[in-house]
């Protein structure tokens, strides 16, 4: 079953083409801070954690974890190996976190130790990474009854290499209670050095399915005993930004910069299917032709007849281009020989049986001597126009003038002065959803410029959603695996988020309540922003350039945390914002 190419659809009933910006306010944000009377278990960076993939999946950790099912109440892991629990009841009397589970191992034993991990798989169920490459799986009761109650460890196992925890989901089959876990691994190349590309590494997510072995009619209450049923795994090359299993365990999905594919299910490897070379017409010519102006290039490919959009898959970037047709070898791949804008090339299919691609180049001017790096000019043709633009550009050798051909109103594109926040990715990162049984991609979604701001979990009952740029906005899509037609819902809109927080440089962590009344980003120390949702304004305000009055506002607010200790986790409720530093938890009161 070959995976389908989908787009997001933006729900514009839900975007604001008017908004102008965030007007600063100062009004206070009431601020708690609580003591910790033991720090937080950071692990830091070691030296042989030197790669992006390392610092993205344990550097950028958030060591604080909220309960969807009790708002109020959030859990972190100290130094002395204690999983607590926070809630708040009343603001002006924060209490203590309280002791729900201790590790009675010394995750030190282990040189490579990662962060300890939390994921809150149901409103009565969790498990935990000790960082060392144990799991742990908990009874916990009602958690919003008697958030204190201590946890009841059910299952623990050692699992291998050290490892955190992404994801977890809890569900009931045929009578058996299983929970699915996908774990995430930073492992090293098995590759000799000489053969190794790249940093050396590779990222491993592991699904684990954990049953309940108990034979129906026995007593479960002392009898239930929980047992690993299935093993797979997932390998790629860059950490993913989401990675969540569906309900009942029916699939998987996953956004990343590369692509993933199963390799092992319980440990035995998995088959990969070689992709077939694609059959064209008349194999001796070439599979492309080419031309170019001063603006553009155009490269025509030749297909098999009756092929769909569907069936294309194209990811260009601004370095690279890759084009071919599904489950065969790309037509077309490797670096262009310049800068392209990706945002302004396009591709159409022609009589069916060809497909034009025009890709804008990022500088104007120069001619390419070549369409790909290391390619040859075989499939290169000569526009009519082509040959007066080489003499128009040659001219300057001969004229006696010696500004023979001035431009007169820009000058060419230098791609270094693009700001930061206008880049470009250099891998194409996408959305893939794997269906549980067979393992294969059934949905697709290239990402293209559209990048990946944060994951947050909001409704318990649904997946997690994902934040990503469009254009200068933030949106927020909500994944629906029981709808496959339409399996990303744009839910929420943050507007101009997208351009804000690619200026805070110093920025760590980013997230949204579940009712999207604000969105809020914490920097590395101290400071917190706030971006509130546009809401009515109680005097008459008018805009001076266009002359119309205002009718709503939307406010920025700042709040700077008193700790000179490194921000570790953050998290947003409707009515606060938990921060954790080091030996502090802050309770930001947000909405009232």
């Amino acid at each position: 079953m070959a995976a389908s190419n989908y787009s997001l659809k933006i729900n514009r009933n839900i975007l604001d083409p008017s908004f102008e910006s965030y007007r600063l306010s100062l009004d206070p944000i009431p601020t708690y801070n609580v003591e910790l009377d033991a720090a937080v278990a950071e692990v830091k960076l070691k030296d042989s954690q030197y790669t992006l993939d390392h610092v993205r999946a344990f550097g950028m950790y958030n060591y604080l974890h909220i309960d969807p099912w009790y708002e109020d109440s959030v859990y972190f892991v100290d130094c002395k190996g204690r999983v607590l629990n926070f809630t708040v009841t009343l603001d002006t009397a924060l209490g203590k976190p309280r002791e729900v589970f201790r590790m009675p191992f010394d995750t030190s034993r282990c040189e490579e130790h990662v962060c300890a991990s939390l994921s809150l798989t149901s409103a009565t169920w969790a498990a935990l990474s000790d960082g060392a490459g144990r799991l742990y799986l908990f009874r916990t009761s009602m958690r919003r009854e008697n958030s204190s109650l201590k946890w009841e460890a059910l299952f623990s196992e050692e699992m291998g290499e050290p490892f955190t925890i992404l994801h977890s989901i809890s569900h009931v089959q045929a009578g058996v209670h299983s929970m699915e876990v996908l774990l995430l691994r930073i492992q090293k190349e098995p590759l000799p050095d000489s053969e190794s590309k790249g940093s050396g590494y590779y990222v491993s997510l592991e699904w684990i399915t954990v049953s309940d072995t108990a034979k129906q009619g026995e007593l479960s209450g002392t009898l239930t005993k929980y047992e690993v049923r299935k093993r797979r795994e997932l390998r790629g090359k860059s950490v993913p930004h989401y990675a969540a299993v569906e309900p009942q365990g029916k699939g998987l999905m996953v956004a990343s910069d590369k692509p993933f594919v199963f390799t092992h299910v319980d440990e035995t490897l998995v088959e990969q299917s070689a992709a077939e070379a694609m059959e064209v017409e008349s194999a001796a010519d070439p599979i492309y032709f080419w031309q170019q102006t001063m603006e553009d290039i155009t490269v025509s490919v030749r297909m098999p007849e009756g092929i769909t959009k569907d069936d294309v898959l194209f990811k260009l970037s601004i370095h690279s281009v890759s084009l071919g047709v599904r489950g065969f070898t790309p037509l077309l791949e490797g670096q262009l020989h310049a800068p392209v804008d990706p945002e302004a090339s396009a591709w159409i299919i022609k009589d069916d049986k060809s497909l034009e691609v025009t890709l804008q180049k990022m500088c104007e001017g120069p001619m390419w001597p070549e369409l790909l790096m290391g390619g040859d000019r075989r499939g290169e043709i000569l526009s009519e126009e082509q040959p007066d633009l080489l003499n128009e550009r040659l001219t300057y050798l001969t004229t006696e003038d010696l500004n023979a051909n001035p431009d007169k109103d820009k000058p060419p594109c230098n791609s270094q002065e693009l700001e930061d926040c206008d880049g470009f990715p250099e891998d194409s990162s996408s959305v893939t959803r794997f269906d549980g049984d067979s393992l294969k991609p059934t949905h697709v979604v290239n990402l293209g410029s559209h990048q990946f701001l944060f994951t947050v979990d909001l409704n318990p009952s649904e997946m997690p959603c994902f934040c990503l740029r469009h254009d200068v906005d933030a949106l927020l899509w909500q994944p629906r695996p029981d709808k496959p037609s339409d399996m990303w819902e744009h839910i929420a809109t943050f507007n101009a988020l997208g351009y804000v927080q690619a200026s805070k440089c110093d920025k760590k962590f980013a997230t949204c309540p579940p009712n999207f009344s604000y969105a809020a980003l914490g920097e590395c120390l101290r400071r917190v922003f706030i971006y509130r949702q546009p809401s009515p304004v109680d005097t008459v305000l008018f805009n001076r350039k266009q002359g119309r009055q205002v009718g709503q506002v939307a406010k920025q607010q700042v709040a700077s945390l008193d700790s000179n200790d490194l921000v570790l986790g953050f998290r947003a409720t409707n009515e606060r914002l938990f921060v954790l530093t080091l030996n502090n938890l802050f309770v930001l009161k947000i909405n009232n």
